[in-house]
């Protein structure tokens, strides 16, 4: 089995315009499928730096002088560059979602497919899991986890089951969860009511939308004038968060205008959004709701 098939390869790399001498960061390492792409295009004295802060990827680490692999999220991108003596970069690549291995391998949680205990820690030292967001948030508080992070209209209904069930024993695995919340999974959507379920936890445990959100800001401190970034988000609470950083530097409203109406953005866009072929689904089914977007520093 693969640990994880990279998505969008060519694509993802080609829009980093790769020079041979420069230094890149890939800050989401996984299998190391983007890694070895970028090392393939860098000449001897090329420089790559990878962020992983799953345990399981550290085995995959590349035996080559050009490459380092840092144990740690990217939301520490600046201080990790530092303690190597980097302080600006050619080009940043960045790989969102969960890995193959991540999902194939039961014990780690993130899976609807298995019996396994409530998890989902990308980072396995973390004390902080899925069975903590389950049994000790109240209803308010999980209601906005699975409004906010799964987008399910039922949140209200399904935070209230999840309080109710959990007085009298506590919810440790994913079939009691799954029983729990059975009444909303409706026949012909149950999988897809699940995955957003499980996607709206998993968010929450890893911090996900935060650490996006302090990763991008470094982006613009990182990156060399004319050096690129590419990234592949997977849903849109990230894609909609990249998006707009690229338009307008921010998050949420508008930038500063100047008296004519113009202001200023540290990224501009580079082509058009890139989706999968049909082909490229068809081999790699989880390739089939990602988004790839370039970026250039002004």
């Amino acid at each position: 089995m693969e640990y994880h098939n990279a998505v969008l390869l060519k694509e993802t790399v080609e829009g980093l315009n790769i020079s041979e001498d420069g230094i890149y960061i890939d800050v989401t390492f996984g299998g190391g499928g983007h890694s070895k792409e970028i090392l393939k295009r860098l000449g001897e004295k090329g420089k790559l730096f990878a962020f992983d802060q799953d345990q399981d990827a550290l085995v995959n680490t590349i035996d080559d002088d050009r490459f380092t692999l840092i144990n740690e999220n990217f939301r520490y991108l600046k201080r990790f560059l530092r303690f190597y003596g980097v302080t600006e970069v050619d080009g940043i690549l960045a790989d969102f979602g969960v890995s193959s291995h991540q999902f194939d391998v039961a014990e780690r949680g993130f899976s609807t497919r298995f019996e396994a205990d409530l998890d989902m820690r990308m980072n396995q030292e973390n004390e902080f899991s899925a069975y903590h967001v389950i049994n000790e948030y109240d209803e308010e508080k999980l209601r906005k986890v699975f409004w906010q992070y799964g987008e399910l209209r039922q949140a209200p209904l399904m935070a209230r089951a999840i309080v109710e069930a959990r007085r009298s024993e506590p919810i440790k695995t994913s079939k009691q969860f799954k029983e729990i919340l059975k009444r909303f999974l409706q026949h012909k959507k149950e999988n897809k009511v699940l995955a957003q379920i499980y996607q709206a936890i998993r968010i929450e445990v890893n911090q996900e939308i935060e650490a996006l959100k302090e990763f991008l800001l470094q982006v613009p401190e990182v990156l060399k004038k004319g050096a690129r970034l590419s990234i592949i988000s997977y849903h849109s609470l990230e894609d909609r968060l990249v998006k707009r950083f690229i338009r307008n530097g921010l998050f949420e409203g508008e930038p500063e205008r100047d008296v004519f109406g113009n202001f200023e953005v540290p990224l501009k866009k580079v082509g058009n959004l890139i989706v999968p072929t049909f082909q490229e689904i068809k081999e790699n089914n989880r390739a089939r709701s990602a988004k790839l977007r370039i970026a250039e520093k002004t």
